[in-house]
């Protein structure tokens, strides 16, 4: 089974189990220019200046196109596609289209662990084009391997390539000691708290964002796929951060990497 025929049995979420509120399809919608105003209509509710979204369809494209104010784009990969996903970064790139890569160990078809070869020369077009790269760390949601994403694969990682710019995401459970360690180690490792809701952000994290971290740990969401923008900012407010790791949490560490303008 190719990935598109994986994704296509993805209809639904594929750890729908694990969220209350999730999207009836992935990916589908009658009317894409709906679905860009509701998403923005959601983002004013809830003072988001800007949003980052996946190029996974011609929504996406419709969304730059429309407010490149508003949005920003990030591609996701496959290694086992070989040079044809480098050749696609670097179209996108060329087209303005991109601000980051993202990758997804465990749920490629077979599944690349974030330290195979395979991979390394989309590392390696992220440095030259010095986009960061957000990968999938610790146990997935979906019901398919984990150790593709152990989040020790990146300690070989940042030692090969230490230039590469890589952003943790989706939890590193159940390891999220090692992955402050690891933020610790290497300069050009960072941490997002995608797809949990703030309730459940790793304690870890939080106390590393309070002391040495506060300019290596980035807010991420999980809206549409799992949950709602005003569940995820009605539980911030309990979230223990400094007074003065709030502004580097919520837009300047990932305007650093994604090259947004400063807060003004």
């Amino acid at each position: 089974m190719d990935v598109a025929s994986l994704r296509t049995e993805w209809k639904t979420h594929p750890a729908e189990y694990m969220f209350k509120v999730i999207p009836d399809e992935i990916g589908q919608g009658d009317d894409r220019l709906a679905s860009i105003a509701e998403t923005l209509a959601q983002m004013d509710e809830h003072n988001v200046r800007v949003g980052v979204i996946h190029m996974s369809d011609d929504r996406a494209e419709e969304a730059l196109r429309r407010h490149a104010d508003r949005f920003v784009a990030i591609r996701p990969v496959d290694p086992n596609k070989g040079m044809d996903a480098v050749r696609l970064i670097q179209r996108e790139y060329d087209a303005g289209l991109l601000r980051g890569v993202s990758f997804f160990p465990s749920g490629q078809n077979p599944p690349v662990p974030i330290n195979d070869k395979k991979a390394y020369p989309i590392y390696a077009k992220c440095i030259e084009l010095d986009l960061p790269i957000f990968i999938n760390v610790g146990v997935p949601g979906p019901r398919v391997p984990m150790m593709p994403q152990w989040v020790g694969h990146l300690d070989e990682v940042a030692y090969d390539l230490p230039e590469l710019k890589v952003v943790m995401r989706h939890g590193a459970e159940p390891e999220e000691d090692l992955a402050v360690k690891l933020l610790l180690k290497w300069p050009n490792l960072y941490y997002s708290t995608s797809a949990f809701a703030p309730k459940y952000w790793p304690e870890a994290i939080i106390k590393f964002a309070n002391s040495r971290g506060a300019d290596k740990v980035l807010y991420g969401g999980y809206f549409p796929m799992g949950l709602e923008l005003s569940r995820i900012f009605a539980e911030m407010d309990a979230v223990p951060f400094k007074d003065e790791v709030w502004g580097k949490f919520l837009y300047d560490n990932a305007a650093k990497l994604l090259k947004l303008p400063a807060r003004g």
